[in-house]
């Protein structure tokens, strides 16, 4: 008798697991991915280009998708083009969409980027379900940089031929006017 109520309850604690299981692989799982790539047009102003990647790895359609990154203040930055919201109908599993903006700024600083939020529906579930971005690194607004060193090819193309006959000619010379091994240990066996 206790074998068989183990035997069912093993049995039950499986059909629960596997139930929960499947009702978090039925769900959509949406991640999203924001990056930010600054430039500079012009001295003085600096510019964010904010790309947010929106990934369903989830086995359901996520419906009514908003994105919304309202986490750049208005005192410091100004949109440029696009916007900082989005909605998406729907996105399939496996699905990915794309939203991008541009923000300007002329006021120098660190800014700590946060995330953006994704609200969306799911089709068993009327209540919306939240999912976050991954936050920006913290960025120097206009600060100043040093100019980078960017490597030539240009140079080596013209002088890589010269470097490398100068570096054998080099190299043969040490090899012929250096002592060898052997002559050394010879010439120290003779003094004895």
């Amino acid at each position: 008798m206790a074998l068989s109520r183990r035997s069912l309850l093993v049995v039950v604690l499986g059909a629960l697991a596997a139930t929960a299981t499947a009702a978090v692989g039925d769900a959509p799982f949406v991640v999203a991915h924001k990056k930010v790539a600054l430039s500079r047009p012009v001295p003085g102003v600096e510019r964010l280009a904010v790309t947010i990647n929106l990934y369903n790895q989830g086995a359901a359609t996520a419906y009514d998708v908003s994105l919304n990154d309202d986490s750049w203040p208005q005192e410091a930055f100004e949109i440029v083009s696009g916007s900082t919201s989005k909605i998406v109908e729907k996105l399939d599993p496996g699905a990915t969409a794309s939203h991008n903006f541009v923000l300007e700024t002329k006021v120098q600083g660190r800014f700590q980027g946060s995330h953006a939020v994704i609200k969306y529906r799911v089709f068993t579930n009327a209540a919306l379900q939240e999912a976050y971005s991954t936050p920006t690194l913290a960025l120097d607004i206009l600060a100043e940089r040093p100019p980078q060193q960017k490597f030539e090819w240009r140079l080596v193309g013209e002088y890589g031929p010269l470097v490398s006959a100068l570096s054998s000619v080099g190299m043969f010379m040490y090899l012929v006017t250096s002592p060898s091994k052997s002559s050394v240990v010879k010439g120290s066996k003779k003094k004895r």
